[in-house]
């Protein structure tokens, strides 16, 4: 199968079920963040890997098994919903339960928040926030569609998750028993 087919030359696309339409459209810009959002946290799973594999464990397969659904959302993000013969994987919103009983659990360890909290101090740190303001964006691009079904559920998947990474990045903070690097107003 050859990946090039030229169609796309002038700044076109075909949804899925075939609708052509340009490649600026809200509908591209949402599933092209969601792409983004997945090869972002790729990268910071790669990251945590190179740390140390076994002490994020735990961290880098729940980040699989996101990716996983994210590559699921995009596929409902890219539906045109002309051919109602297309069958689409169901959003799995345990996962949203699950990234909600993580945070929990991560809160428990980590210090309460006092301040707003910056990014930055270990790298592992800084592409955790990389990765949520992706997210955030991906979330703002799916709000702006609003004629899709199963936005709902997306849009509470992309809120959750960039929530989970925000957490995520205060648990690795502190179990690398770094100072945060907190935003006091003077």
């Amino acid at each position: 199968m050859k990946i090039y087919t030229k169609t796309g030359d002038l700044g076109t696309t075909s949804l899925l079920g075939g609708t052509r339409v340009d490649k600026y459209e809200n509908q591209i810009e949402a599933y092209g963040s969601v792409d983004e959002l997945n090869a972002h946290l790729a990268y910071w799973m790669d990251l945590l890997n190179l740390n140390d594999v076994d002490r994020w464990k735990n961290i880098t397969s729940f980040i699989d098994q996101i990716q996983r659904e994210l590559f699921t959302i995009g596929s409902h993000l890219a539906n045109d919903g002309t051919k109602s013969g297309i069958k689409l994987p169901e959003i799995n919103l345990d996962l949203i339960t699950q990234m909600e009983q993580n945070m929990d659990k991560m809160n428990e360890v980590v210090p309460a928040m006092t301040h707003f909290v910056l990014p930055g101090g270990h790298t592992l740190i800084s592409y955790a926030h990389i990765c949520r303001t992706v997210c955030r964006r991906a979330e703002r691009r799916v709000v702006a569609i609003q004629e899709l079904p199963h936005l709902d559920k997306i849009i509470m998947f992309l809120n959750r998750l960039s929530d989970w990474i925000f957490v995520t990045s205060r648990y690795l903070n502190h179990q690398l028993h770094l100072p945060e690097n907190l935003w006091i107003w003077k």
